[in-house]
C-alpha cells in the first residue's frame, strides 16, 4: 500500500468510526468463537487424552489421517457426502431464484404475500420436528402417505428404509423447506430493478419470457455467483442433526456421512482426535472447494468474493 492510498484508508477509518464501533461487537465475538478454538486443531495430531490436556497429550503426526483413509469405510463416507451434497446443490440453488422470478411478476400483492408466508413458514421449523413429521408422515404402519397407497390397494412402502429413496427425500424435504427463504435475497434484488427497464421491453414488444431472460436474470447473476461460491464452499459440510435423525441400520450404506461419522466416533466411542481428523479433512476440502470454485467464478463470469 503506497503512502496515498494508506493515507486515504486512514482518512475513511476516522471519518466512519461510529460505523467501525457497531461493527466491533461482531469482530470480537467472531475472534473469541471463531479464531481462538482454532489452537484446538492440533488434537488431530496428537493422541488427546482429558487428564494430560492438549499440549501434553502425545503427538501422533499424520496417523489418525492414515487410518481414515485406510480404513473400509472411508470410500463409501465420502461418495456418500459428495452425492448427497452435489444432489443438494444442483437440485436446490435454481428453485429459489425461479420462486423469486415467479413471485416478482405475480401481480395480484395480497395472494403474493400469502404465497410467501407459505413458504417462508417451513423454514422456521425446527430440524428435530422436521424429521418428526417425516418419519411420521412416511411410516409404514401409521403414515398418511402409506396409507393412501394401502386404501388404493397397493403394498405399505417402508420409504425411510430403502436406500434408493432416502436421498430423494432428504435432499427435497430440505429444498421444501428452505426454497421460501433462500429466495428472499433474490427477491430483494428484483425488487431493486427499475420499472423502467420492463416498461421499455414492453413498448418494443417483448413478452414476459423475454423480459425475464433479458432483464431479471442478468440482474440476479452477480448474487446468484456469490451464493453458488459460498455453497460450494461448504459442499462437505452437511447438516448433522437432519442426516443422523432419518438414519436408521436400513439406510445406513447412504445416510453414513462425515459429519455422523465424526459424531459416532468422536462422541460414542470416544476417540476425540480421530473425529477430530476426520473433521479437518472435511473442512480441508471445503476450503480448497471455495477458493477453486471462485477462481472459476471470476474467470468465467467475471464475479467472485475476491
Amino acid at each position: 500500500m503506497d503512502a496515498v492510498n494508506k493515507k486515504t484508508f486512514l482518512q475513511k477509518m476516522r471519518g466512519n468510526y461510529d460505523l467501525l464501533f457497531f461493527c466491533l461487537p461482531g469482530i470480537v465475538i467472531t475472534f473469541i468463537y471463531h479464531y481462538i478454538p482454532l489452537y484446538g486443531v492440533q488434537i488431530a495430531f496428537r493422541r488427546y487424552s482429558p487428564r494430560l490436556g492438549i499440549w501434553a497429550s502425545e503427538w501422533r503426526g499424520l496417523d489418525h489421517f492414515e487410518r481414515f483413509f485406510s480404513s473400509a469405510f472411508a470410500p463409501q463416507i465420502i461418495w456418500n457426502t459428495f452425492i448427497l451434497s452435489l444432489y443438494a446443490l444442483v437440485a436446490g440453488f435454481p428453485i429459489p431464484i425461479i420462486l423469486a422470478i415467479l413471485l416478482n411478476h405475480f401481480r395480484h400483492r395480497r395472494y403474493r404475500r400469502v404465497i410467501q408466508s407459505v413458504t417462508y413458514a417451513p423454514h422456521f421449523i425446527s430440524v428435530v420436528v422436521m424429521c418428526g413429521m417425516i418419519l411420521l408422515f412416511l411410516s409404514p404402519s401409521l403414515g398418511v402417505v402409506n396409507n393412501v397407497i394401502r386404501s388404493l390397494g397397493g403394498t405399505p412402502v417402508n420409504f425411510i428404509g430403502q436406500q434408493s429413496l432416502w436421498r430423494h427425500i432428504y435432499v427435497w424435504s430440505g429444498i421444501w423447506q428452505g426454497m421460501g427463504w433462500s429466495s428472499v435475497i433474490y427477491f430483494a434484488v428484483l425488487s431493486g430493478v427499475s420499472p423502467e427497464y420492463h416498461e421499455a421491453a414492453v413498448v418494443d414488444g417483448a413478452s414476459k419470457l423475454q423480459r425475464i431472460w433479458y432483464i431479471d436474470i442478468p440482474f440476479l447473476i452477480p448474487t446468484a455467483v456469490m451464493l453458488l461460491i459460498l455453497n460450494c464452499g461448504s459442499l462437505f459440510s452437511i447438516g448433522f442433526e437432519k442426516a443422523y435423525a432419518l438414519q436408521n441400520p436400513a439406510n445406513l450404506g447412504v445416510s453414513q456421512i462425515i459429519s455422523t461419522y465424526v459424531y459416532q466416533m468422536g462422541i460414542l466411542n470416544n476417540d476425540v482426535s480421530f473425529s477430530a481428523a476426520v473433521g479437518l479433512f472435511n473442512s480441508a476440502v471445503n476450503a480448497v472447494l471455495l477458493l477453486v470454485v471462485n477462481w472459476v467464478a471470476k474467470r468465467a463470469s467475471g464475479y467472485s468474493l475476491w
